[in-house]
Order: structure tokens, then C-alpha cells, then sequence
């Protein structure tokens, strides 16, 4: 069963069309106005592991990329290639190398008017990076990104399961909450699991299977 939820099929394409806000409306709503060329801003967006910000900062590269702008995105390093649009996602990790190539790429992409989405997983002045790169990590809009509630989670799921075809009931949704580490991307994961489960087996995703998955996942709290 392991193997079996490392071989599920097609993953998620992050959109921000399937992007839960929550009490994250505004970002959303910001990265939205980016991605279509109405807004011009370099944004800073930092939240706790499975707040959802690479999700973000994906989605917005693709939909920039969709209208045939040129947009890049990477974690926790500096690419090398130009483009319009560059997400540097989990910045906190880059090293010194990295530091001083995410410093150029600050003062080239102000200088070609380029945009700028950077993700970390904290505020600007707590990281552990270069003080000249912490300011210019100062210099465009800052947002935290809030976790989802339980019943925000719940949309979420439904979403995604809505979005892979197949009915979710509110029973095992909540039972996910529950017994289940609370992360969304690992709730997502197990979904995927019990929605490829249920179709090998033919049968309708339910508590009894989900037991089952989680017990031999070792996934249960």
C-alpha cells in the first residue's frame, strides 16, 4: 500500500482557481490581478509548511505563462535564466552562493521592470540571509499567509476531490481531520490515495477503506 501511494496517478496542478483562501482572500485576490498583467508588484509571502505559498507562487507562474509571458519558479535556489516573472520559493534555504545570485537578480529584475514572487517560512527580518538581502526582501508588498481552519480544510478537500471527479462525503472528511496529520498537502496526499484505491476496487471512497490506507501508511496519528 506504501508503494501504491507513491505510484498514484496524475498530480494536482496547482491554479489559483483551486486555491482555498480562506482568510487569505486579499493575497489571492493580488496574485490574481499579477497573473493577468492588471497588477505590477514584487511580493513577499512567507507561512508555516503547508500554508499553501508554493501552491501560490506555482499557480501564478503558470498562469502568467499561460499568456505567454516568460515566468520561472524555483525552491531554494536562484536561477540562471532570465525571464519576466521569477518565483524564488522557499528563499530561506539558499546558501551563500545562492544569496549573492538572489541579490543580482533583485537589482536586474528592478532594473528590466521584472516581477519578483518570493516564498520563505518566515518574515523577511527573521531569516537567517545577508542584511543587503533581507532589506530588498523589504521591498515589495509582504504578506503571511494564514492556515486554513477545519472547515476551510474541508472545502479544500472537497475541491480537490471534486476537481480529480469523484464525491467526497462529509464522514470521511472528517475523519480525515481527526485522525489524520493536519497538513493540507498530507491530506491531499492520502486523498489521492483513497480515490485511486476506490477505483481498483470499484467501489465509493469510505471510512472502512480509508482505515485501511491509513493503517498500512502508517499515516494515522
Amino acid at each position: 500500500m506504501s508503494q501504491l501511494i507513491l505510484d498514484i496517478a496524475p498530480e494536482h496542478t496547482p491554479t489559483l482557481g483551486n486555491f482555498v483562501p480562506g482568510r487569505n482572500a486579499e493575497l489571492l485576490l493580488l496574485l490574481q490581478g499579477i497573473a493577468t498583467g492588471e497588477e505590477r508588484h514584487n511580493v513577499y509571502v512567507w507561512g508555516e509548511t503547508g500554508s499553501g505559498k508554493s501552491h501560490l507562487l506555482q499557480a501564478c507562474v503558470h498562469a502568467y505563462a499561460g499568456r505567454g509571458r516568460t515566468a520561472l519558479y524555483c525552491a531554494g535556489e536562484v536561477p540562471e535564466d532570465s525571464a519576466e516573472m521569477v518565483a524564488i520559493d522557499d528563499v530561506e534555504q539558499l546558501d551563500e552562493a545562492g544569496q549573492i545570485r538572489m541579490f543580482n537578480l533583485f537589482n536586474r529584475m528592478r532594473e528590466e521592470h521584472g516581477i519578483l514572487l518570493i516564498g520563505g517560512s518566515a518574515a523577511p527580518l527573521h531569516l537567517a540571509l545577508r542584511d543587503d538581502l533581507r532589506s530588498r526582501l523589504g521591498w515589495g508588498l509582504i504578506y503571511q499567509l494564514h492556515a486554513l481552519n477545519d472547515d476551510e480544510k474541508c472545502a479544500a478537500l472537497r475541491q480537490h476531490a471534486h476537481d480529480r471527479g469523484f464525491m467526497l462525503s462529509e464522514e470521511v472528511v472528517r475523519y480525515l481531520l481527526r485522525h489524520v496529520r493536519r497538513d493540507l498537502p498530507g491530506l491531499v496526499a492520502i486523498l489521492n490515495a483513497l480515490d485511486f484505491h476506490s477505483l481498483r476496487l470499484q467501489r465509493q471512497p469510505s471510512i472502512p477503506m480509508l482505515k485501511e490506507i491509513l493503517q498500512d501508511a502508517h499515516w494515522s496519528h
